[in-house]
């Protein structure tokens, strides 16, 4: 049965379950509860920012610490981990007594969560050949985006008022890491190539070494922070751009969850058609200017033409990002050895992105409402740049009798 095509189908579901349980579930409803939270801790709109985006800090400098792990040891033992570290510090955030306490483990939580995402496309890009890696990472990318829409639309509707307020809807999505710690403890997470042939484990010197000399893992890094940049910073502005041109909070507030629902429903599209039309450049950058043409309209956007300016700049997000990651993994002789190390690479610019971006466009608005969205249409357009160097981002179509790798 491991060994088959259900199987590793099996495995890459529930890597995706486990990105939307652990990691992007928690961080959405995290959202919403702000103003609960703020009221019990006593916060300002300042610190709720800090908040919001402190996450990422670390993460710049475990993102490619955590691949390099990955590399050495395996992705099951760093997701395992991973899982247990980032579950624990997710129900401590309900223990939180102050700013300060809260701003700690949001920043540990955030460092820690490269341990599961890198380790997920490390396990997809072992168990699928390049003909299917952009399916199946934009699946894993599927599961990321439906724990941020979950997450957003439940957090503080449902489970807080069911389970008491927000430091018991913390200790619900710790708790809810347990199960899946259990299951991967007794799953093969790799196949057995993996363990003994042309993925065996590589020491960590090695692995980052032979990263760091990759032209084109650097120009992907700078498209993945033109992502991170553009859809971090719209995400947390957006609501409070449409308030303030008049719109009722709930609308508002609506309109962000649209971003993640358009997102969620293109992500496998997006994926299907890098892997049949044999480019994710082509595919990327066609994504890239979607995104950037609609950050930028909704500068000077009004009425209907809001909703169609958000679909549009959010409709590629998850996947995009996903595309970028399949790249990292088939440039060069990356491949599975280095999968690791070169996810955890590139990831570390998406990090920088989600960390800078946001105090940057939100200071922009000083000079006009809509000028933070044309400064994150910028950054969307600089990934597009970036790629226009990568000679990379074609891949071969499966032979005609591919059933070998199932």
């Amino acid at each position: 049965m491991k060994s088959n095509a259900s199987y590793r189908w099996f495995i890459l579901v529930l890597t995706a379950l486990t990105f939307a349980t652990v990691i992007s579930g928690p961080g959405a409803s995290l959202a919403v509860l702000f103003e609960e939270i703020a009221a019990d801790l006593h916060l300002d709109l300042v610190q709720i920012g800090l908040i919001w985006g402190i996450g990422s800090l670390l993460a710049i400098f475990t993102g490619l610490i955590s691949g390099a792990l990955i590399d050495r040891f395996g992705p099951k033992r760093v997701l395992l981990a991973g899982i247990v570290l980032v579950g624990s510090t997710t129900a401590l955030r309900g223990l939180a007594g102050d700013f300060s306490a809260l701003m700690t483990i949001l920043l540990v939580a955030g460092g820690l969560v490269p341990l599961i995402s890198t380790s997920g496309f490390k396990i997809s890009g072992l168990w699928f050949p390049h003909w299917e890696l952009g399916l199946a990472n934009g699946i894993l990318a599927m599961g990321m985006a439906l724990g941020l829409v979950l997450g957003s639309l439940l957090g503080a509707t449902v489970l807080s008022p069911w389970l008491g307020n927000w430091r018991h809807t913390m200790f619900f999505f710790g708790a809810l890491a347990v199960p899946f710690a259990i299951l991967w403890v007794f799953l093969k997470a790799v196949p057995e190539a993996a363990t003994t042939g042309k993925a065996a484990a590589i020491p960590m010197r090695q692995a980052l070494s032979h990263i760091l000399k990759k032209k084109e893992l650097w120009l992907l890094g700078l498209t993945f922070l033109g992502i991170g940049s553009c859809q971090q910073g719209m995400a947390g502005y957006l609501a409070l751009h449409l308030r303030g041109i008049g719109w009722p909070d709930a609308t508002a507030d609506s309109a962000v969850s649209l971003i993640y629902v358009a997102s969620l429903l293109l992500i496998l599209p997006i994926g299907f058609l890098s892997d049949r039309l044999g480019s994710r450049k082509m595919v990327l950058i066609g994504a890239l200017t979607a995104m950037a043409a609609g950050s930028g309209l909704l500068a000077a956007a009004g009425g209907w033409c809001i909703w169609a300016a958000v679909v549009l700049a959010g409709m590629t997000r998850d996947g995009s990002a996903a595309l970028v990651l399949t790249m990292a993994v088939e440039t060069g002789d990356v491949g599975p050895l280095y999968a690791g190390t070169a996810t955890g690479f590139v990831m570390t610019f998406f990090f920088l992105g989600n960390l800078v971006s946001p105090p940057i466009g939100n200071n922009l608005a000083e000079i006009a409402p809509g000028a933070p969205f044309l400064f994150w249409a910028g950054t969307a357009a600089l990934g597009i740049v970036s790629l226009l160097f990568i000679k990379s981002g074609s891949h071969r179509m499966p032979p005609q009798d591919s059933s070998a790798a199932a």
